[in-house]
């Protein structure tokens, strides 16, 4: 299933998601579904048709072009199928969301625990956190769980998943992902952050904007022995009169410990200290086109000889690369409208997206590796392109030729270096407006209603 992906042992990072670590995940969830000989899609093509659907986008993403590109394979053994979509979709179900969870953040942290010193910042492990919004069809199961925004009339709108990402800045890899409603009680960015604390390991950098900079979240990192860089939140404002200096804008301060939220208990309000002391640092940001003259960081790296403030301003600049992650994923992967009629079936939609793009990432650090360039530097796009051309060859490929394939592969991707282009400046608008349809401003049936009617009375 994953032979497209790279996995020959003789490349780096073979070891971050293999068959026998994909076999086992698959026997601890107990699933045991099509093992008969005569049987057609087994764990491992179920799991590699769902795979290729991640890889495409428009008509090449249905079920019936997976079903397809199933027939193709099978018919390379010699075997033929049906090409009816009823089976495929009945195995997919059976995939438990369990085994994808697992499967994708595996290969998130598998990727990111390889990384070489020397993709690291300072030494030290990274992550970048962000949020961001994608929709669901709109049907009534998906209604139920994740209900439309208050600013979408009934039948207008789509159900609508707020996401939290932890992604390393090294390998870009997805290590963390919590998810929930977009509306409702402790469905906010930092509820969900506070979720997925315990993916991060101790001597780890949380990098985020001023959205989660909030003391007990902060204080909830430390405790797990996690440093943090983020930008201060607007609510509060810097006095650099006050507190210890140890250069031009950078002061040492003490934060106060406000009350207990209601989302917190007692026992856990107990153990939160109540002073914490943390690194206040003013940037002046002089390129155009940025919408902010200056920016406060705030951070627990202390100590300004080991980590110099224009370091600290240097990777509080490296939190843009979370944006362009997700964008990678939600617009080249068409991850932001999912396809799925049902909850369940959406769960599972979402994390094979994640384990294609964490396969994906993986494929870019091994070309990365080989051909002596920075993972960040390789374009995701031209790495998906590739991939998705030489997907059914890869897989019906064997021994040597395999090799030679993946080495051919890889080449092709370092090839796809991202220009670097520091200070770009670039008006925040577009030439030219595509056409549209016009908006649908009442539910679907009302509107064919009309138009019966309307032709009716011709």
């Amino acid at each position: 299933a994953l032979a497209p992906f790279l996995q020959d042992p003789g490349l780096p990072f073979a070891n971050v998601l293999t068959e026998e670590q994909v076999e086992e995940a698959f026997r601890a969830e107990g699933v045991s579904f099509g093992q008969s000989e005569d049987a057609v899609y087994t764990p491992a093509v179920t799991l590699w048709a769902f795979l290729s659907q991640m890889l495409y986008t428009d008509q090449h993403r249905a079920c019936a072009a997976a079903v397809k590109r199933a027939a193709v394979f099978y018919s390379t053994l010699g075997r033929e199928i049906s090409e009816n979509t009823g089976a495929y979709c009945r195995a997919r179900a059976k995939l438990p969301e369990a085994v994808l969870r697992r499967l994708a953040l595996d290969a998130g942290r598998r990727l990111e625990d390889s990384a070489p010193p020397d993709w690291l910042w300072c030494g030290r492990h990274v992550k970048l956190v962000d949020g961001t919004c994608i929709t669901a069809p709109d049907t009534d199961a998906n209604r139920k769980v994740y209900p439309l925004p208050p600013s979408q009339k009934p039948g207008l709108g789509f159900p609508m998943l707020r996401l939290v990402v932890v992604i390393s800045l090294a390998t870009a890899a997805l290590c963390a992902l919590a998810f929930g409603p977009y509306e409702g009680e402790e469905t906010g960015e930092s509820s969900l952050l506070r979720r997925v604390l315990d993916s991060f390991q101790p001597g780890e950098i949380l990098l985020a904007d001023r959205i989660y900079c909030a003391y007990f979240l902060l204080a909830l990192a430390g405790q797990r022995q996690v440093d943090w860089v983020v930008r201060l939140h607007q609510a509060r404002h810097p006095d650099f009169r006050r507190g210890v200096c140890q250069g031009i804008r950078d002061l040492v301060v003490t934060w106060e410990r406000p009350r207990r939220p209601p989302w917190m208990d007692e026992a856990t309000y107990a153990t939160i200290p109540e002073r914490m002391q943390l690194r206040e640092i003013r940037i002046q940001v002089d390129e155009p086109g940025f919408r902010t003259d200056e920016i406060v960081v705030v951070t627990s790296l202390l100590d300004a000889e080991r980590y110099p403030m224009q370091a600290v301003a240097e990777l509080y600049h490296y939190r843009w690369y979370v944006e362009l992650d997700i964008r990678a994923i939600k617009q080249f992967t068409a991850m932001d409208h999912l396809r799925c009629k049902n909850p369940a079936m959406i769960h599972r939609e979402l994390w094979v997206h994640w384990l294609a793009y964490n396969l994906i990432r993986k494929s870019i650090a091994q070309a990365a590796m080989v051909h002596g360039r920075a993972p960040r530097r390789l374009s995701y796009t031209g790495a998906q392109q590739t991939l998705a051309a030489s997907w059914d060859r890869l897989t019906t490929a064997g021994g040597d030729q395999r090799l030679a394939l993946a080495q051919t592969q890889l080449r092709m991707i370092a090839q796809h270096v991202v220009p670097d282009r520091p200070g770009r400046v670039e008006p925040r608008a577009i030439k030219s407006v595509p056409s549209h349809f016009p908006r649908l401003t009442e539910p679907r049936p009302q509107a064919r209603r009309k138009l019966y009617r309307h032709w009716a009375l011709r």
